[in-house]
């Protein structure tokens, strides 16, 4: 990817489209937080938009469950796609605990993720830390290689130094590439997506521009579908400034999307007020 000494994420929103993606989530969001509902209650929109991402990320990786279905559910202590729904809701939860730590060490606020999704369905020994040599990865929807261990310590060691030297960048380029990162090395031995996608959900909740976790990217991510999904992290993958624009653009996306799940909410609850 193309990028500056001083802050390498910076230079991918001078990529093209990068910057009318950036704006147009700003303005989409502006609209949700404008809503009147907002005033009175966005602790009910919140709660509504961490259950529809938590749905739409587990549809992600593999457990593309209704939402009424999830919403009736209590016991997700089976195994199968009733454990992935339950991780997600997991993850979902415990985002909006973690920021201050995120700020002072990303990396720790990785192995809680894992540990919080693997909820004891993984070997005590091979949750919340980066897998070593030889360690399967299993993770539906993402077949790109594996790169190694040793690679793995070193960018993620790479990725938490950008995140606490600061950046420029806005929002939705560094939850983008920390996204984007998280499911190219897939750290740990399972639930990589989901901890991905709940890492970029950290990263627009303490950058300001959803403070109150109410445009779930994961929503946008999975009613674009899993081959778009697939499609735009290949351009991630490939490092050029086409494919990095394009992935940057998806997630733009994807956001945009969750913000019309949230203002869906919000005219429900008008409505159901009025």
């Amino acid at each position: 990817m193309s990028t500056t000494a001083s802050d390498p994420l910076s230079a991918l929103g001078a990529l093209p489209g990068v910057a009318d993606a950036v704006d147009s989530v700003r303005k989409a969001v502006d609209r949700v937080y404008g809503h009147r509902v907002m005033r009175r209650r966005s602790n009910e929109v919140t709660a509504e938009a961490a259950l529809r991402g938590a749905r739409g990320s587990a549809a992600l990786s593999g457990a593309d469950w209704n939402l009424e279905e999830v919403r009736r559910r209590t016991d997700f202590s089976g195994e199968g796609e009733a454990h992935v729904i339950g991780a997600a809701l997991r993850l979902t939860a415990e985002a909006g605990q973690l920021l201050s730590i995120w700020r002072q060490s990303p990396l720790r606020v990785l192995a809680r993720l894992h540990l919080v999704a693997a909820g004891g369905a993984a070997p005590d020994d091979a949750v919340g830390r980066p897998r070593l040599v030889g360690e399967p990865v299993d993770e539906p929807l993402i077949e790109a290689p594996l790169p190694d261990a040793d690679e793995v310590a070193g960018r993620l060691e790479g990725l938490s130094g950008l995140i606490l030297s600061g950046t420029s960048a806005p929002a939705l380029v560094t939850a983008a590439v920390v996204h984007g990162e998280l499911l190219a090395l897939r750290p740990f031995g399972s639930y990589n997506g989901l901890v991905a996608r709940t890492a970029e959900r950290i990263v627009l909740i303490g950058s300001g521009l959803d403070p109150k976790s109410i445009c779930p990217a994961e929503v946008g991510h999975a009613e674009q579908g899993r081959a778009a999904y697939v499609a735009a992290f290949e351009g991630y993958l490939s490092g050029t400034p086409d494919g990095m624009a394009a992935w940057i653009a998806h997630c733009g996306r994807s956001v945009e999307l969750g913000v019309r799940e949230s203002m869906a909410v919000c005219e429900a609850l008008q409505r159901g007020a009025a």
